[in-house]
């Protein structure tokens, strides 16, 4: 399953950090939540460093989709994996702006992610919740 390596991480954590900076209020926990991410996939990493790397990336891109090729490319269950990450970052202040929700279409259109199972992920973390 884990076909990401350290730089793909790095741009994909740079896409939880822009999901998590949509709604101006970049929180602990979102940091938390995209360090669980690289966590998840870089298990020998500093997650501290990395998530500095992707933040000073999503600083200077506005290529930021760029990174969906790389997710593109990879297996349902890691582009699942991902979007679920998104998903966590996005609810974790209990609001999805329109902002937020129009990143989340693009981001599924661009990686051929279906909408329906998109939706399922959303709903399955906010009842969770």
């Amino acid at each position: 399953m884990n076909k990401l390596d350290k730089e793909s991480i790095v741009g994909i954590s740079a896409l939880l950090v822009h999901a998590a900076n949509i709604d101006e209020i970049y929180s602990d926990h979102e940091k938390d939540l995209v360090k669980s991410f690289i966590k998840s996939y870089l298990k020998d990493e500093d997650p501290d460093e990395i998530l500095q790397k992707a933040e000073n990336l999503e600083n200077d891109s506005n290529q930021l989709l760029n990174y969906t090729n790389i997710i593109k490319e990879n297996t349902f269950e890691v582009k699942k994996d991902i979007i679920e990450h998104l998903w966590k970052v996005i609810i974790s202040d209990n609001s999805i702006d329109q902002y937020e929700a129009n990143l989340m279409r693009r981001v599924c259109g661009l990686i051929y992610f279906p909408d329906k199972e998109c939706a399922e992920i959303k709903l399955k973390l906010m009842d969770s919740k």
